[in-house]
């Protein structure tokens, strides 16, 4: 019996051995999870039969250490949660190596290729339905000008110009100027120009160009006589004609904010909207999960979320290729959440997640895993000393 007993602590052993030699082989892999052999005794009735190894425990809930790489589609978890993957197959594999990447048709896809899974991006603003994500890989289409925000202060030290009409070709005309791009419906670029001029006791009138070519439209801003405007309240529409080729143009031209103090006159804020077509330059992965398309034309638009996956019991879920993890009965089924979000944890940009093997734990527990088998072979050892001394004696 005692042969069948030491076998057995041999063959448990080695099991162990595979445990930690495979923890020691994974420790630069990124999300790997490391596991440890739990062993338990066996009986036959009440005699003792030896040992094994019952089950293994991943250590899922033990976070890797997170490795800056400055790369735009890296990404780590800090907390719960799995990524989510669709292979060839269908099967959907979960995994913490946020190692990611655009394949040829513009899917987002992890180091293996398998597809990332996430929440699409809806128009309001708002998340749509799990599936693949993918990145539209053509242009985007120019959107119009449609609003011009102009906030600064003009002074009230300014008097009324000494030369008459107001003349854009002439500076003698007016007091100041400000220029601004918009974009017609094609994309082309278009210089709006302000000319600000002051008209009467807490008024300034302004006039407006579009590529130099006078619209004969002004605008009055009138202010109290603590320097807040006071008119227009609202946005002021301007038609700007209709460039060739493209769709009428009209902006509306906010002033809100537009003050009138003594000293310098000042812009604080002189930005449309609107943007040229563009083509696809680059992919990124922000904070909240967001895979953000980038432009040529400076333009960034979220085609998606990440989802990430939690379970009841992460640590029954089942080990696959690839640092990888399947649902499993005792793992029970996945919850899926944008990240931050329920019981899903933070992004961590531009970040992997190390390996969570502690080297030096995993050497002391082979030292004592080479102890506990040189034991054992003793014993086989003395038994077959004890055998040959018997059959001696026979």
């Amino acid at each position: 019996m005692s042969f069948e007993i030491a076998l057995s602590g041999i063959n448990a052993v080695n099991t162990s051995l595979d445990t930690i030699s495979n923890n020691i082989a994974n420790a630069g892999t990124y999300g790997f999870k490391s596991s440890r052999a739990n062993f338990s005794s066996m009986l036959a009735g009440e005699q003792p039969t030896g040992a094994q190894v019952s089950s293994l425990t991943q250590a899922i809930d033990i976070g890797g250490g997170l490795l800056s790489t400055g790369r735009a589609m890296d990404v780590g978890i800090q907390g719960r949660g799995f990524f989510v993957t669709r292979d060839t197959a269908g099967q959907y594999l979960y995994t913490r190596a946020g190692v990611f990447s655009t394949d040829k048709d513009g899917y987002v896809v992890d180091s293996i290729g398998r597809k990332a899974q996430g929440f699409g991006a809806l128009a309001n603003g708002g998340v749509g339905a799990m599936g693949d994500l993918k990145v539209p890989t053509g242009q985007i289409a120019a959107q119009a000008t449609d609003l011009l925000s102009y906030v600064g202060n003009v002074s009230a030290d300014w008097t009324a110009p000494a030369v008459t009409p107001f003349d854009h070709t002439n500076p003698q005309t007016f007091n100041a100027s400000s220029l601004s791009v918009v974009y017609d419906s094609r994309g082309g670029q278009h210089t709006v120009a302000q000319y600000f001029v002051s008209s009467a006791a807490n008024q300034i009138t302004v006039h407006y160009t579009c590529d130099g070519a006078d619209l004969g439209t002004t605008t009055t801003l009138s202010f109290g006589a603590d320097g807040q405007l006071t008119s227009p309240t609202g946005r002021v529409p301007l038609a700007l004609g209709t460039p060739a080729g493209a769709a009428p143009l009209s902006i509306n031209v906010d002033y809100t904010g537009t003050t009138q103090f003594a000293g310098e006159a000042t812009t604080l804020q002189n930005a449309a909207n609107g943007y040229a077509s563009g083509t696809l330059i680059g992919v990124q992965i922000a904070d909240d999960g967001s895979v953000l398309a980038q432009y040529s034309n400076g333009q960034k638009q979220s085609v998606g979320t990440l989802a990430l996956a939690t379970f009841p019991a992460e640590d029954k879920l089942s080990p696959a290729d690839e640092t990888s993890w399947t649902v499993s009965v005792g793992s029970g089924n996945a919850l899926y959440f944008r990240p931050g979000t329920g019981t899903a944890g933070k992004l961590v940009t531009a970040s992997v997640e190390q390996s969570n093997v502690n080297m030096t734990s995993e050497l002391v527990n082979l030292m004592t895993a080479q102890r506990n088998y040189q034991a054992n072979t003793k014993v086989v050892s003395a038994e077959n000393e004890m055998m040959k001394t018997l059959m001696q004696a026979v």
